[in-house]
């Protein structure tokens, strides 16, 4: 893997905040969504070329990692 430039920091949370956002982040992992969604991702199989991308429709294609990292050619700054 190569490196990258930027550093990535945790987050500056209080415990307080900190705990809330773990149990955030575990009952989004768990919801009914998100395990149907990896299930279909694990069925397709990752490869290394690409990246596989939910649509709004529900359907899944498999585009390329510059691609769907890019969002589309439209940056990332304004997600």
């Amino acid at each position: 893997m190569k490196s990258s430039p930027f550093t990535l920091t945790k987050q500056k949370l209080s415990k307080k905040a900190a705990a809330a956002k773990k149990a955030r982040d575990i009952s989004a992992a768990k919801s009914t969504k998100r395990k149907a969604r990896k299930k279909e991702n694990q069925a397709l199989g990752q490869r290394s070329d690409s990246d596989l991308h939910h649509t709004k429709s529900g359907s899944v294609v498999r585009v390329s990692v510059k691609k769907n990292r890019g969002n589309f050619g439209k940056g990332t700054k304004n997600e």
